[in-house]
């Protein structure tokens, strides 16, 4: 029988890489008086449910979906989480 999985991935640019989007964000607090606020990165929050039998069958799922089209391993990293729905 399988179950419901959920899982929470969050992909973000390597460290190694320019973030432009980042960087205009963090000019951005300078200009609102948040000079405290800096190192800005953007990235991607994503949410998706699996049916698996398991939650490694699940986490499998997920890694397989992030390493062939949720992430691009060259500019990203990813981290994943997977729990019961």
């Amino acid at each position: 029988m399988k179950s419901t999985f959920r899982a929470q991935i969050n992909v973000m640019p390597l460290k190694a890489l320019l973030d432009p989007q980042g960087k205009a964000i963090t000019a951005s607090m300078k200009n609102l008086d948040l000079k405290e606020i800096s190192n800005v990165r953007v990235g991607k929050h994503i949410t998706l449910e699996v049916e698996a039998a398991n939650l490694e069958q699940a986490r499998e799922m997920v890694e397989t979906a992030c390493r062939k089209l949720l992430a691009n391993p060259i500019m990203e990293y990813y981290e994943v989480e997977v729990f019961y729905a």
